[in-house]
Order: structure tokens, then C-alpha cells, then sequence
């Protein structure tokens, strides 16, 4: 049973412009240390960066939340398997909040093309 879906749409040049006026405070507020090794070692890192902050607003979105009760968006990881196929890692107060939702699993898919970034997040629950 679906639980909560959630939707965000971003412009990279917005992260991009974050990431250079502030880069220490965003990149350690906005980021686990394993997204930032995995965006910085690539070629385009500002949409590496905007996709996962895109998935991340698409988690909360899909809570029906929003950031809440001590949640930080660094308790919301992105990561990739082997394959490129995205997924969500949640951590302290993300994990209660899910389970408190009644989240069982989440999907999500991410894209970045022509400037801007987008994300969705589909939460599953118990039928």
C-alpha cells in the first residue's frame, strides 16, 4: 500500500551558487560524508549535489512532514548500488519518522537535464 509519494524539482545553478557562497556549511548540513565523496569525485558535481538534495525534499514531501521532531538532512542519504540504481539510506530521526509512517520500504528515482534536477519518492507500507 502506498503510504506517501513525494516530488521535487530543482535548479543546479541554485545548489551550484549554494555549494560556492557557503561550501563547508552547506556540503556538512545538506550532505552525509559518503555523498560528498561520491559527488565530488565526479565530473559534474553541482548535479550530483542537486539530484540527491532534490531526492531528499521528495522524502520529506512524501512523509507529509517536512523536516521535523530533530530530522536534519544529512538523517536522509543518498546512495547508488553497483548498477547506478539509486536509493535511499535513513538515519536517526529520517528512519523513526518512516517507520512512524508506517514506511516499509522507499523508491526512488532521480534524474538531472537542462540545468535542473528532480527527484521522486514513493513510501510503501504494510496492505
Amino acid at each position: 500500500m502506498i503510504k506517501g509519494i513525494g516530488i521535487d524539482h530543482v535548479r543546479i545553478e541554485r545548489v551550484r551558487e549554494l555549494l560556492e557562497r557557503f561550501p563547508d556549511r552547506a556540503r556538512g548540513r545538506l550532505f552525509t560524508a559518503a555523498e560528498r565523496r561520491a559527488c565530488d569525485g565526479r565530473k559534474r558535481p553541482d548535479e550530483c549535489y542537486a539530484a540527491r538534495f532534490a531526492a531528499k525534499e521528495a522524502f520529506v514531501k512524501a512523509l507529509g512532514t517536512g523536516l521535523r521532531e530533530g530530522m536534519r538532512w544529512s538523517h536522509i542519504e543518498v546512495e547508488t548500488d553497483a548498477s547506478g540504481q539509486p536509493r535511499l539510506r535513513l538515519h536517526d530521526a529520517a528512519r523513526s519518522a518512516f517507520r512512524q509512517a508506517g514506511g516499509v520500504s522507499a523508491h526512488l528515482s532521480f534524474t538531472h537535464e537542462a540545468g535542473t534536477a528532480a527527484a521522486i519518492v514513493i513510501i510503501e507500507g504494510p496492505e
